[in-house]
């Protein structure tokens, strides 16, 4: 990804909630010497509403529209690494924008990892629900594709430290298409 900084190119991180989207991004963009943007942060901003009340508010469709807007929105701009939301693959307006992008990262990660990692994490309207570990398998099911679609890499993170994943992603080439572990 080293030539990304050089050319000022988006990189939009996609994948599921726990994989690293956020704590990835944050150190990809200063090892890139990019801006980063989450997007989720970006809508509570834009709201003035935590993403729970967003959903109480106005349902999962009104946060959707808020994902949407503002997703379009950071794509725009060039020079970011991009925190999306778990969710945005699943509207077809933002796949075509993130295929769009010049460099779709796909953070994998593995179930007991994802529950490790959110365990404790109340401020996830979806995962507001008796068991978790099914809902994960859930949205993991009806998602994994669109990542897939959309994604130039993907790249596991279950094992590795989040710096450690910046490390590696930040060391590869911008044209790296592979998968890697």
């Amino acid at each position: 990804m080293r030539n990304a900084a050089s050319q000022h190119r988006n990189i939009a991180l996609v994948g599921p909630m726990g994989s690293g989207k956020s704590h990835v991004g944050r150190l990809l963009a200063a090892r890139l010497g990019l801006a980063f943007v989450d997007i989720d942060v970006r809508i509570e901003t834009d709201a003035g509403l935590s993403i729970p009340a967003i959903f109480a508010n106005e349902g999962e469709a009104g946060f959707r529209l808020r994902e949407s807007r503002l997703l379009a929105d950071a794509l725009a701009q060039p020079g970011q690494v991009i925190a999306t939301g778990g969710g945005a693959v699943l509207d077809t307006v933002n796949r075509a924008a993130l295929r769009n992008c010049e460099h779709v990262i796909y953070l994998q990660v593995e179930l007991a990892e994802q529950l490790r990692r959110l365990a404790g994490d109340t401020g996830r309207p979806l995962l507001d629900v008796a068991d978790r570990a099914q809902r994960l398998a859930e949205l993991q099911a009806l998602r994994e594709p669109l990542y897939r679609e959309v994604a130039d890499l993907v790249f596991e993170t279950s094992s590795l430290p989040p710096d450690a994943v910046a490390e590696a992603l930040a060391a590869l080439p911008a044209d790296d298409e592979e998968t890697h572990a």
